[in-house]
């Protein structure tokens, strides 16, 4: 068994501050996210964990690609018959999360998940790439397949079925969009003694904000 006791890092490149912060958590996300892109360095930085409740009772997490966000909520795309899509259609309460090592910045979201509308789903298809389309139509996510073998072969004869035709958006091939209740920004800082705010939505619509104990 590997030791990580000894790993260890002093976290000093910001803070994170009540007197400077909007009442509004979409606010200072958008203020984060361009700082990180701008000067934190991270290669995707709306890479995003997605964590789910499974149709077997287990939460389970990958990392997807933020495409869109603001004062509704963070929209991402998937299969609807992938395992996270059923997950989402039995129970639309997710968390989704972000990492930003660079900057010592992570973001923690509990929303509720519900499905764009089409119009909203055909536009983002639309914009990708011809190769990304195919590969949306010919993966059943989540189901096993034999080889990948199977699956270049299957995409193969797709790329001759769509020669010169127009890609249309699989029904089951969608976005999700996460609308917040609850935001928690953390910040780290020097010994430990990091900073967590937390934005709570009200129901009078405003947004209850708390310091949190690290």
């Amino acid at each position: 068994m590997k030791d990580l006791s000894n790993y260890r890092k002093s976290y000093e490149k910001s803070e994170l501050l009540e007197s400077n912060i909007p009442e509004d958590p979409i606010n200072l996300f958008n203020r984060w996210f361009h700082e990180v892109e701008e000067f934190g360095g991270n290669e995707e930085v709306n890479a995003m964990t997605v964590s789910t409740i499974g149709l077997d009772g287990y939460p389970k997490s990958r990392v997807v690609l933020l495409k869109k966000f603001n004062e509704e909520g963070f929209i991402f795309y998937t299969n609807y018959n992938s395992e996270k899509g059923k997950a989402l259609e039995h129970n639309p309460k997710v968390c989704i999360s972000f990492f930003w090592h660079t900057m010592e910045r992570q973001v923690i979201i509990k929303g509720i998940a519900k499905k764009t509308d089409d119009q909203l789903s055909d536009s983002y298809f639309d914009s990708r790439p011809e190769r990304s389309k195919l590969s949306a139509v010919v993966s059943n996510q989540s189901e096993v397949v034999p080889s990948r073998t199977f699956l270049e072969e299957n995409l193969k004869q797709l790329e001759e079925d769509y020669d010169g035709i127009v890609i249309p958006r699989p029904k089951h091939w969608g976005g999700f969009l996460v609308a917040p209740i609850e935001v928690e920004f953390w910040q780290g800082r020097a010994n430990r003694l990091h900073d967590r705010i937390r934005y709570t939505y009200q129901d009078d619509y405003s947004w209850k904000i708390e310091r949190l104990s690290p």
